[in-house]
């Protein structure tokens, strides 16, 4: 009985040592991207408010996020699916990109642009003025027209038709909920009824009756506002699936992308610190204490491309210190990816 003991104990011995020698090694750490971690971290500090940032290298597949699943407001950078939903419709054949456009004195709204600025005076607006569905896009694109942002939306069908479109590309996390005449007139906590026409003289005046402390008050909460968000990995993934699946057809991303390449907006932002020369096709976004910029950057000597979204949110600082944080944070990815894809 002793010995069937014994060996009943040498047997299960064995047992546990060939188990233990089986053991996977634990996985080798990464230390440039714990540092690169670090350092974006630090530089996050920067921004005076909350930081987001996904990237990826497209080659590789390898990843780096900070608050990458926290939503931000997308400001003018969610004019990117708005133009996707657009090209889809294009592709599909409802409209022609060479397509002209009507525009009614209602299509001039706030904010950034060329349209509102030339046409927004007594005797300008006549009947006739139009523009092609590729030059509204140019305008939303390059220099972030707001008025040629809201035509565009409703000719890519409203809000829900984009958000159809994201669900269809497997996109969560983003939702576009607004024209931005709306998204304005609720940031500065002015009521415009959607029932009816819009109207710029209905709009300044409710602005004009604000009070500083009154738009502060709108502002804070137009930040935690869940409308018109995105997290940075949502929006690096439409991104990367603009630039490598047939999502729309070669010609209509071969003009998003070329239009991107060209935007006219940000410098001081993804582009701000990086060597001349680096491609970066983008598109910003800004208003309040929300300052952004997210698009695709090419590496040099066939180092490959970053599909890089970087937010920020709830910041008192200056947009010039906002733009210095994604500034410095996209050239330490740059360079990481540079040297450690």
């Amino acid at each position: 009985m002793k010995k069937i003991l014994l060996l009943l104990i040498i047997i299960s011995t064995g047992y546990l040592t060939a188990a233990q020698k089986r053991k996977p090694e634990p996985a080798p750490v990464d230390v440039p991207k714990q540092r690169l971690e670090r350092e974006i971290a630090r530089l996050s500090i920067i921004s005076g408010g909350t930081l987001g940032v996904s990237a990826m290298h497209i080659e590789t597949g390898k990843r780096i996020a900070q608050n990458g699943t926290t939503a931000f407001p997308m400001a003018s950078s969610y004019k990117v699916p708005i133009a996707i939903q657009l090209l889809t419709r294009i592709d599909s054949g409802k409209y022609s990109i060479d397509q002209f456009i009507e525009i009614e004195k209602s299509d001039l709204h706030p904010g950034s642009g060329m349209i509102a600025d030339r046409f927004n005076w007594p005797g300008a607006m006549k009947p006739g003025v139009a523009l092609s569905i590729r030059s509204l896009m140019e305008l939303m694109l390059l220099i972030s027209d707001n008025s040629a942002t809201d035509i565009c939306l409703r000719l890519a069908g409203g809000p829900g038709a984009v958000n159809a479109c994201m669900k269809r590309l497997g996109i969560t996390g983003l939702t576009v909920d607004r024209p931005t005449a709306y998204l304005i007139a609720d940031w500065l906590g002015v009521y415009m009824n959607p029932a009816e026409t819009w109207s710029a003289e209905k709009f300044d005046s409710l602005a004009g009756t604000k009070t500083a402390e009154q738009q502060k008050a709108s502002s804070l909460r137009f930040d935690s506002d869940p409308k018109d968000t995105s997290t940075p990995e949502a929006m690096s993934t439409l991104l990367l699936k603009l630039y490598t699946q047939p999502i729309i057809k070669p010609d209509s991303k071969n003009l998003l992308l070329d239009i991107m390449r060209r935007c006219e907006s940000g410098m001081a932002r993804l582009k701000g610190v990086l060597p001349p020369g680096t491609e970066v096709m983008h598109k910003t976004g800004t208003i309040g204490m929300t300052t952004n910029d997210v698009g695709i950057m090419t590496l040099p000597d066939d180092a490959g491309h970053v599909v890089i979204s970087v937010f920020v949110k709830s910041s008192g600082k200056p947009i010039p210190e906002r733009e210095r944080a994604i500034a410095e944070v996209t050239r330490a990815i740059h360079d990481y990816f540079v040297l450690n894809r």
